[in-house]
């Protein structure tokens, strides 16, 4: 729940929600038109291609979902192993850093064949990007963990929207209320990121990926040099 997040963690997760848009405005266009971080859209374009008789499109939406989900497995497992190895509040941040870094690691390995691929190395490694970007998608939601479950969703704002919908309404009806504010600069970010990502492909093409990749290390970087306990 993006209230209990402090000052400093809330800067964090609009850190990585803005850099999961700019993929995912990155995907978008790449794709044309399926998605690399948001699910629930995958899944209506899974379902209106089935019905509509397109099976590779089916297999492509679905395909996504599934690298999209093995990203939230694999990180989990990473991270639920730090957190049960961690003691002292000194090491409390490993298992936020071990998200990230697996999730820019993941995305490297897609800016990598999106590169050889505009190098000319084969059409293979174009195939290759989209799955390695949604398992790297999937995998950075494992940074705000609670209890060994997901505390804020970072690629996916519907939620988000609503939460902001709902504390400005306890605002209108006279409640001192700023918590919408937390849950609309989490929409911002991955609307001005999707925006920016979309206008970095349109330029540079998938050799935009590195900007994302080199976001996701910032964010990464803001908790190694945050001290413990830190807001």
């Amino acid at each position: 729940m993006a209230e209990r997040l402090t000052r400093g963690q809330l800067g964090l997760a609009c850190g990585i929600t803005a850099a999961a848009g700019f993929v995912d405005g990155v995907g978008f266009i790449h794709l044309g038109g399926y998605f690399v971080s948001f699910m629930s859209g995958n899944s209506t374009r899974a379902a209106a291609d089935l019905a509509s008789g397109d099976l590779l499109g089916w297999v492509r939406a679905l395909g996504l979902v599934l690298a999209f989900v093995f990203g939230v497995v694999l990180a989990s497992l990473v991270s639920h192993r730090m957190e049960s190895t961690t003691i002292q509040e000194a090491t409390a941040i490993r298992p936020q850093l071990r998200a990230i870094w697996l999730s820019a690691a993941v995305l490297a390995l897609a800016a990598v064949c999106g590169s050889l691929y505009l190098l000319g190395a084969g059409d293979g490694w174009w195939f290759a990007v989209a799955p390695l970007i949604a398992l790297a998608m999937g995998a950075v939601n494992a940074t705000f963990t609670r209890g060994g479950e997901v505390s804020v969703g970072l690629t996916y704002m519907t939620g988000a929207l609503v939460k902001a919908a709902q504390h400005f309404a306890a605002l209108l009806r006279g409640s001192p209320n700023t918590v919408w504010l937390r849950y609309a600069a989490l929409w911002s970010a991955i609307a001005v990121g999707s925006a920016a990502g979309a206008v970095c492909y349109l330029t540079w093409d998938l050799w935009s990926l590195w900007i994302a990749v080199l976001g996701l290390l910032a964010c990464a970087a803001t908790i190694r040099l945050r001290r413990p306990g830190q807001a």
